[in-house]
């Protein structure tokens, strides 16, 4: 039986929520989570990391965990999942590494990390929610946490899983030219398994996957950097800019030409705003 794939929709998603058992399941989303009341148990890997009310944790994308909860009483705590665009400068190091440990405990957390999960809440419930606010205080968090964290490539987690072989191996290739047999024969595996295991976890197949990483690399990159557009869908693995605008099209309804402008449209106009605040 394969982990629950669950891909969110929304840039940034927050819930303030009673922790309760959750089966293994990985996303698309980087995910930060805060104890405020009573205890959880973070699984990653083979490990369960305990958390106490204070503790902060940060589960990298496409990562599988689940969590379990044995304190009698109330036990609550903020769940807020990113998507990549807002990570920013720190994007490669999220897509191709994770935590050994992903627990900082009360004692250890930067107050900045509480301070920008607090802030992000308040925002939430704001009718007139701020995109650049939302942006700033997500790399605060990752500032303040990723410094904090021995990073490992994906594949150590539990290297003997096929699902974390498939996303590290992604998560370390996908700027490369890679299809699913070369893939397949990388791994040890066959390429109709390999096949079984995007269509049954990730419900896409294995070129859907592919270019979804390469998109989020190209996003971020139209966002944050000024490098031309034919220059970043090679850096991102794309193998001619017809196809890479093809894909962007399908995904994003727009060309990477518009998503770029229409970004630093939304970013100046945001800015103005909150300087008028």
């Amino acid at each position: 039986m394969f982990p629950v794939y669950e891909e969110k929709k929304e840039n940034l998603h927050f819930r303030s929520k009673t922790s309760r058992h959750a089966s293994p399941h990985l996303h698309n989303s980087i995910e930060f989570i805060y104890i405020t009341e009573g205890t959880l148990e973070l699984g990653m890997g083979q490990e369960l990391y305990h958390m106490d009310k204070g503790d902060f944790a940060v589960i990298f994308p496409d990562v599988i965990h689940h969590y379990q909860v044995f304190s009698p009483g109330i036990n609550r705590a903020w769940y807020l999942w990113a998507g990549m665009t807002l990570t920013g400068q720190f994007a490669d190091t999220i897509q191709k590494s994770c935590p050994d440990n992903p627990v900082i405990t009360s004692k250890n957390l930067h107050p900045d990390i509480r301070n920008a999960v607090k802030c992000l809440y308040d925002n939430k419930k704001r009718k007139d929610k701020n995109p650049v606010v939302e942006q700033a205080y997500v790399q605060i968090l990752l500032a303040r946490s990723i410094p904090c964290y021995r990073l490992a490539e994906k594949s150590s987690v539990e290297s003997s899983d096929i699902i974390y072989q498939t996303v590290s191996y992604i998560a370390k290739h996908f700027k490369e030219p890679v299809s699913l047999e070369s893939m397949a024969k990388d791994l040890g595996i066959s390429k109709f398994t390999l096949s079984r295991v995007f269509s049954g976890t990730f419900h896409r197949n294995f070129n859907q996957y592919l270019n979804e990483q390469r998109l989020n690399y190209v996003c971020v990159h139209l966002e944050c950097t000024d490098k031309s557009i034919t220059d970043i869908c090679l850096d991102a693995g794309f193998d001619s800019q017809r196809t890479f605008n093809r894909v962007f099209r399908e995904r994003y309804r727009m060309t990477p030409r518009e998503y770029r402008s229409l970004y630093k449209e939304k970013y100046i106009l945001q800015t103005q705003e909150m300087e008028e605040l």
